[in-house]
């Protein structure tokens, strides 16, 4: 399945959460969608429940089904709890990094920023989205004048966002630096990766 570009409030309503930056219509029918959306009142079973965890995590993070599997058998391979090294591993990349620390409104501008050549990591230019960020990390915007000026615009639209405790950010050098790997506490509330690695266990 290639990446999702569809009715981002379809996808808001269906997961009743803001996955996508929300906007009116989501607000006026916080419901799923569909004519029996208001209505709506199925049971689903555990393989269901399973999917829809796994899916809307993947929909947060702008996987592709195939990316989003390799990046789980990454996370099983390795020494320690599956579900929370799965969540480090997202939350790690660098298009993720680049959206919390702000140079991005949103984790699919942030991917296009990565792809666009803006971002500098250890005085190196990455433009691979999916490049795994590692403690001591030094992330850094450009010093293009172009993307200066798109860093900039995104940190007045992201300036009441805050930014997590494992990554120190220099707002004035549109620089930041990862500290260590996040903790579960610091990450993604609303998602019980337990069911995800049940669905891929199956």
């Amino acid at each position: 399945m290639s990446r999702y570009t569809g009715p981002t409030t379809r996808i808001n309503r269906r997961f009743g959460q803001a996955i996508f930056p929300p906007n009116k219509s989501f607000e006026r029918k916080p419901y799923p969608p569909g004519v029996h959306g208001p209505r709506l009142r199925r049971r689903l079973s555990d393989y269901a429940v399973s999917l829809h965890e796994k899916q809307k995590l993947r929909f947060m993070y702008g996987l592709t089904e195939k990316q989003f599997r390799r990046t789980f058998e990454r996370a099983k391979s390795e020494r320690g709890v599956a579900g929370e090294i799965f969540l480090q591993l997202l939350e790690t990349r660098l298009d993720s990094v680049v959206y919390l620390l702000g140079f991005a409104r949103t984790r699919a501008a942030a991917r296009q920023f990565v792809n666009h050549g803006h971002i500098i990591v250890n005085g190196q230019k990455v433009d691979i989205a999916s490049f795994a960020c590692q403690p001591g990390d030094e992330v850094q915007v450009s010093e293009r004048t172009s993307s200066k000026q798109l860093a900039t615009r995104a940190q007045e639209d992201t300036q009441y966002r805050a930014v997590p405790a494992w990554i120190t950010k220099d707002e004035g050098a549109l620089r930041g630096q990862l500290n260590r790997v996040p903790t579960r506490e610091e990450m993604e509330q609303g998602i019980n990766e337990q069911l995800i690695v049940e669905f891929y266990s199956r």
